[in-house]
């Protein structure tokens, strides 16, 4: 496949990222985006700048030239192997066989050139009449360099368009797939177009995983993160959502938290698209809103460039610079969770900005008016001044962002509201069903502002990211748990429904444990501690295991769950049989054959949750939990498999 050949290239070349030497730079005109290419082509520089930048002495050693000889005959059997598996892909991938059929020639004429430059040792004396070497022709083997370099770095990106293509074909599976799921009318359907999607979604998740590990923009790899974690959330949602449709069709309520899910997932797959092509969207200028943080940054720079150029630059664009930074500043003050008292600080930070910015404009009009040639004192005092306010600024707003984070997720620590709306789902009173419903979107939009006021304060782009990842979540996340809690309200009996509802909850708290996490983050990135930029905000160390072995438990859960739903369903709709005689012959059928399946499901969840601990839940190298939790589902279904199984 592409991808085997892709990492053949890999293995058998060598390369190079940057050279140390100015005569091996190149322009090829291809921007390397990923690490894999970079550090591919790291040794080749190592060996063509030996052979650039060796020693102009009138004399060369023999062992000299036989080391020069090694290195350049050891560049050209590389090549000649890279080579091969170029012309290898692009046999494969008709699309890029011209490209890479150049690529190659160009690489390999390059290799030729370099062996025969180099061709030079004990044997051969270096005054030899009419030999052209390395050493006679150090121009000739700088511009075969350049060649080289040229071309095995097209080569390489032309390959990375095959990676590229894997997750665009892997995600459109998954579209069509996600589509059939939709329209289904059966549990037995979903149960079976389900389980596809799951292996579907087990192969995206280690394409798109090994993407996000790769790419070298912190940035992208940012937003892959944050999309690939409402894929990994969505899928156990996606699973309850539509059996609670399925089981209650006539549900308003259910088939609003259901289409929500559906287009989540549609949203963070065409984001993980839109990243790996580097298409712009229309929601591309949304990503990244205008912090505090990066506005005071810019600020400062302004101000201290007035001393490099003080005759070519005018502070007077730094008074509207300075406005657009306080007007950012009334996210906090116009809040209503904001204390008077943090609004005063804030304010009068503000106006201190404002004064000692005003004295910098004074201080370098009167430079001006004497022709002073550099900063006066004057200029540097307000200089200074004017820096440590605005470091003052945001120093207090920082502390305002990070108490008002602390003090919600104590007070939402208790999940009081969350409770509350199962409690209240359960005994299927719709009307306390609403008045929690009111009580969470109050937590929802205090949690939406604070993730906002984290974000000016986050301290780097990833970490805004992943703020703006958080927020969306929460604003998301809480009417579907309305939905799903009003849809336990209208059928209390439902252990569907039921279920539907415990997921929407945990996908809440687990949120609410990312962002401390994240609130952790922030707070190393200010005292000068870097973080990990992560959308998940994971801690788990996993076992390292191959991508067979994480499949395979991947596809466990998956198929454990579903099993688990599967006789979920099927008990549920005995209990609303009105007649006993029904349930007798029920019981009687199935009595032996369930106490059977109790044993094979022991063995069988046993050995699913022994693994799953040597795994940590976390499948570390894909990132992506497709049997949600597996172990506590392992366990759970086990017990909740036995109990029911035991009493037919």
């Amino acid at each position: 496949t592409g991808t085997s050949a892709g990492s053949s290239a890999r293995e058998s070349s060598a390369g190079m990222a940057s050279s140390p030497s100015g005569n091996s730079n190149f322009d090829s005109g291809l921007e390397i985006k990923t690490r894999s290419v970079e550090q591919t082509l790291i040794p080749l520089v190592s060996q063509i700048t030996t052979l650039i930048n060796h020693k102009d002495k009138p004399k060369k050693s023999e062992r000299t030239q036989a080391a020069i000889h090694r290195v350049g005959q050891a560049v050209s059997v590389a090549v000649g192997r890279f080579v091969t598996v170029g012309e290898a892909i692009a046999t494969e991938n008709q699309e890029l066989k011209d490209e890479m059929g150049q690529a190659c020639f160009e690489a390999r004429r390059a290799g030729d050139a370099i062996a025969q430059l180099t061709d030079v040792g004990p044997a051969l004396p270096f005054q030899s009449d009419g030999l052209v070497t390395v050493f006679s022709d150090r121009t000739g083997m700088v511009k075969a360099a350049r060649l080289l370099l040229s071309s095995v770095t097209k080569v390489l990106v032309l390959a990375d368009r095959i990676v590229i293509k894997q997750i665009i074909t892997s995600r459109n599976k998954v579209l069509v797939t996600l589509e059939h799921l939709e329209r289904v009318s059966t549990f037995q359907e979903f149960v079976q177009i389900f389980s596809q999607f799951g292996n579907e979604m087990v192969e995206f998740a280690h394409l798109t995983g090994d993407r996000q590990n790769d790419l070298k923009d912190e940035k992208k790899k940012a937003r892959m993160a944050a999309a690939r974690a409402v894929l990994e959330k969505c899928t156990m949602m996606l699973l309850t959502a539509s059996k609670t449709c399925l089981r209650h069709p006539d549900c308003e309520s259910a088939r609003i938290n259901k289409d929500a899910v559906f287009h989540r997932m549609r949203c963070a797959l065409e984001q993980v698209i839109e990243i790996v092509t580097e298409a712009r969207s229309c929601g591309e200028n949304k990503i990244l809103p205008a912090s505090i943080y990066n506005g005071i940054k810019d600020f400062k720079f302004s101000v201290e460039c007035l001393r490099e150029n003080l005759n070519s630059s005018s502070p007077q664009s730094m008074g509207s610079q300075l406005e657009a930074l306080v007007e950012r500043t009334e996210d906090f003050t116009d809040s209503a969770y904001t204390s008077h008292e943090q609004r005063q600080a804030i304010l009068s930070l503000c106006q201190l900005a404002r004064q000692d910015t005003q004295q910098l404009v004074h201080a370098w009009a009167e430079a001006q008016s004497v022709h002073a040639k550099e900063a006066t004192e004057d200029m540097e005092v307000a200089i200074l001044k004017t820096c440590h306010s605005v470091s003052d600024l945001r120093r207090e707003l920082h502390k305002v962002a990070v108490i008002r984070a602390s003090d919600l997720l104590k007070v939402h620590g208790e999940q009081l509201p969350l409770r509350a709306l199962k409690a209240a789902g359960a005994e299927g009173k719709l009307e306390a069903v609403a008045e929690y419903s009111r009580t969470l979107t109050e937590q929802k939009e205090q949690l939406v502002e604070t993730c906002r006021l984290l974000c000016h304060v986050s301290g780097n782009e990833p970490l805004e990211i992943t703020c703006i990842h958080a927020e969306e979540t929460f604003h998301v996340i809480g009417p579907q748990i309305m939905s799903a809690a009003q849809t336990l309200a209208l059928h209390p009996s439902s252990k569907i429904a039921k279920e539907n509802l415990e997921v929407f909850c945990e996908a809440w708290e687990s949120q609410l444990c990312d962002m401390a996490l994240l609130l952790r983050e922030i707070n190393d990135v200010f005292e000068g501690r870097r973080g990990k930029h992560s959308a998940n905000l994971k801690t788990a160390k996993a076992v390292k295991l191959d991508t067979e072995e994480q499949t395979s438990m991947a596809k466990l859960g998956l198929e454990l769950r579903l099993l688990s739903s599967d006789v979920d369903t099927e008990v549920e709709k005995w209990e609303e049989q009105e007649h006993d005689i029904v349930r007798q012959s029920q019981s009687l059928v199935l009595s032996e054959e369930g106490l059977q399946l109790c044993s094979s499901l022991r063995t069988f969840s046993t050995q699913v949750y022994t693994d799953a601990i040597n795994l940590s839940l976390s499948l570390e190298h894909t990132q992506f939990k497709a049997g949600y939790q597996i172990t506590m589902y392992s366990h759970k279904t086990h017990f909740q498999m036995f109990c029911t199984l035991s009493t037919l």
